[in-house]
């Protein structure tokens, strides 16, 4: 396993949406996110570091236990961050039971890696979504599973759900689901802590002055993006039997200098 001063030479991500950088950039302009902001850090410390992105919008747990977690090992990373199960969480027809133990079950494959691994819980939806309300025990559920397998394997954990920050709007896009630039700046910020990188600190957790939560027609808005965005595409893709990444490759499926993918961008 690496050490603790950023010496990481082989950084695979995994997961869904956020990994793979949604509203931090587009895809016309191409996508950046909190894995590609965390690989160049990586990289400012120990330059050389490859890196390889396998996460795909709308991908639930299972999907990166049977395509993305088996990709990543082929590779021999010695880093693997992994943010997913958001996609159960808000899935109407899919049973927590079902992904509680599909997530169980991806944590003690991703110990049995080798590598080091930094997981993250979900922030607390309620507080910046109307409908985050319905889903609060499902989220609370999901980060209790995430919890205790950082406890028990030794993974490094981001803890969001508590953090300050995170319930400032100008966290996330106007989905209030995705992070924004910032939100996503911050997401890697908090990787590059809980890797206790040199120069991280806990600042990512402070919110900033004099923030106001959203009023009740921001968080209306929001929700009306949520369901166009999320609710109502994902009924109309299950009613054809379709996700939102069918037939999506990853942005960055092989290992590669992130000198040259990244930092020339």
């Amino acid at each position: 396993m690496a050490d603790t001063t950023g010496g990481y030479t082989r950084y695979v991500a995994l997961g869904d949406s956020q990994t793979e950088g949604l509203w931090d950039g587009d895809d016309s302009t191409g996508l950046l996110g909190f894995a590609d902001r965390l690989a160049m850090l990586l990289n400012e410390h120990t330059p050389g570091v490859r890196y390889a992105n396998l996460a795909v919008r709308g991908k639930q747990i299972r999907d990166v236990i049977d395509h993305q977690l088996p990709r990543a090992l082929q590779m021999r990373p010695d880093l693997i961050t992994i943010c997913v199960g958001m996609n159960d969480v808000t899935r109407p027809a899919r049973s927590i039971d079902r992904a509680l133990e599909d997530l169980d079950l991806l944590h003690d494959l991703l110990a049995e890696s080798g590598a080091t691994i930094v997981t993250t819980t979900f922030p607390d939806l309620a507080k910046i979504l109307p409908v985050g309300r319905l889903l609060a025990s499902r989220v609370q559920q999901v980060n209790e599973v995430i919890r205790v397998a950082a406890d028990r394997h030794g993974f490094r954990l981001v803890d969001l759900y508590a953090a300050p920050s995170m319930t400032d709007p100008e966290t996330w896009s106007p989905d209030r689901v995705h992070g924004s630039p910032r939100g996503h700046a911050l997401f890697a910020a908090a990787a590059a802590e809980a890797l206790e990188l040199p120069g991280s600190s806990h600042d990512w957790t402070v919110k900033r002055a004099h923030v106001e939560l959203p009023g009740f027609r921001s968080r209306m808005y929001s929700q009306v993006l949520w369901t166009q965005n999320l609710l109502m595409p994902w009924v109309w893709r299950h009613l054809r039997g379709r996700s939102s990444g069918a037939g999506r490759e990853p942005k960055h499926p092989r290992l590669e200098p992130v000198s040259l993918r990244l930092e020339a961008e």
